[in-house]
């Protein structure tokens, strides 16, 4: 698997849904990082079809790293820490739960025959 994924849809710049890749491509409780539209999202796949989409930038720190976060969960809510500074967010709704200034961009995702698909 590699640090960026290929994308099948190579349009820049437009809003709304974006193929990005197979959902046997994500492997389970892994981040990947993707291009989608020119903007850097980390993709986490959770459970066999469930997928969580987040910007990539930090918001602590602004570096690019996210997928390389750590997945958990807070009760029923799952979430992911930051590499750099395991501040921790929900996969959700991007809540830091440690600063309420913090918060973490998340998009809509969906399942479409066997593909992930983004909403920007």
């Amino acid at each position: 698997m590699t640090a960026t994924l290929e994308l099948e849809d190579l349009a820049t710049g437009f809003a709304g849904w974006h193929r990005v890749c197979a959902v046997e491509d994500l492997e389970l409780a892994w981040g990947e990082a993707a291009l989608i539209a020119g903007r850097q999202v980390a993709l986490f796949r959770t459970a066999p079809g469930e997928v969580f989409a987040v910007a990539q930038e930090d918001p602590a720190t602004g570096a690019f790293v996210m997928a390389r976060g750590i997945l958990g969960s807070r009760g029923t809510r799952p979430t992911i820490a930051s590499p750099l500074h395991k501040e921790v967010y929900d996969l959700e709704t991007g809540e830091c739960f440690g600063n309420a200034e913090l918060r973490l961009a998340t998009f809509n995702t969906r399942i479409i025959d066997g593909v992930i698909e983004v909403e920007l």
